[in-house]
């Protein structure tokens, strides 16, 4: 079921992002929040999610992708200056063929330390065993 808020959010009452996390809240602007993820893959990984309840990215309107954006950037400033990471991969899930096992829209912003793989070349290639390396 889902549910039209006085603000305009759209929530699902079945969806994790829509009715839990919100008291965990790190940043946010008018359209979305950032919160730590609870399985992260390295120390500060960060999950930026739309108020709007909406699956895919493919979704968004324009006011949300960029807010999306913004709070990347900004979620990016918070991390260098609590964590001083070597880099970041940026990473979306969109559709269960694609690994997306919580059908709201929400961006990995995943910070990087040196030495933290092998070798990190190929980056997000690595989703698909056997291709990160070319």
């Amino acid at each position: 079921m889902t549910t039209i808020f006085e603000s305009g959010d759209i929530m699902s009452e079945s969806c994790i992002f829509c009715t839990t996390g919100r008291e965990e809240v790190v940043l946010e602007n008018r359209y979305a929040y950032a919160r730590y993820d609870k399985n992260p893959v390295s120390p500060g990984h960060l999950l930026i999610i739309p108020k709007r309840h909406f699956r895919s990215v493919f979704e968004a309107t324009e006011p949300e992708l960029s807010a999306l954006w913004d709070l990347i950037r900004e979620a990016r400033s918070f991390l260098d200056e609590e964590l001083a990471p070597d880099g970041y991969n940026i990473g979306i899930n969109d559709g269960a063929t694609a690994g997306q096992t919580i059908m709201h829209l929400h961006i990995h912003l995943i910070p990087r330390y040196a030495g933290d793989t092998n070798d990190p070349r190929g980056g997000v290639r690595g989703v698909i065993p056997g291709k990160q390396q070319y």
